[in-house]
C-alpha cells in the first residue's frame, strides 16, 4: 500500500473496510517480496513475507465463526497460505508466493465486491425503513 493512513482515519474505518485494507497490504507485501527476491535482496524479501504472514494471522483472528462452514474453510485457506508463505520465505521461492497470490486474489476481490454491493443496498433499505415508519406514523397524512 503506497498511502499511509493516520490513526484517526483508521479509527473511522468499519471492520469491513479494515479487512479490505489488510487484504491489500498482504497482497502488496507478497508482490514486493517477489520483486526483492528478483533483486536478490533477501533481507527485504524476508521482511515483506513476515508482514504478509502477520496479516494473514490477523485476518484469521477476525473470522466470525458464527458464519458456519464458510468460516472454517476460510480459516483453512488462511492457514494453507501462511504455511506457503513460510516455505516461500525459507526457500525464497517465487512460485510459492504466486500460489498464495492466486488464492488471495479471488478472496480479496469477493470481499471488495460484497462491500460494494452492501453499500449499494444499504441506502435503499434505509429508505424502505423510513417509508414504513412514515406510513405508520401518527403524524402522517
Amino acid at each position: 500500500m503506497t498511502t499511509f493512513l493516520t490513526n484517526e482515519a483508521l479509527h473511522q474505518k468499519t471492520s469491513q473496510e479494515l479487512t479490505s485494507l489488510l487484504y491489500e497490504a498482504c497482497y502488496d507485501n507478497l508482490e514486493k517480496a517477489m520483486t526483492t527476491i528478483d533483486d536478490k535482496d533477501f533481507i527485504q524479501a524476508n521482511e515483506h513475507l513476515q508482514k504478509a504472514s502477520d496479516i494473514l494471522h490477523r485476518l484469521g483472528a477476525g473470522i466470525n465463526y458464527e458464519a458456519g462452514i464458510v468460516a472454517d474453510q476460510l480459516e483453512q485457506v488462511y492457514n494453507y497460505m501462511a504455511d506457503k508463505i513460510f516455505e516461500a520465505n525459507f526457500k525464497k521461492d517465487k512460485t510459492l508466493i504466486e500460489e498464495v497470490l492466486k488464492l488471495l486474489t479471488p478472496i480479496m476481490s469477493s470481499w471488495n465486491e460484497a462491500m460494494k454491493k452492501k453499500r449499494d443496498v444499504q441506502p435503499r433499505v434505509l429508505k424502505q425503513k423510513a417509508s414504513a415508519y412514515e406510513s405508520t406514523s401518527v403524524y402522517g397524512d
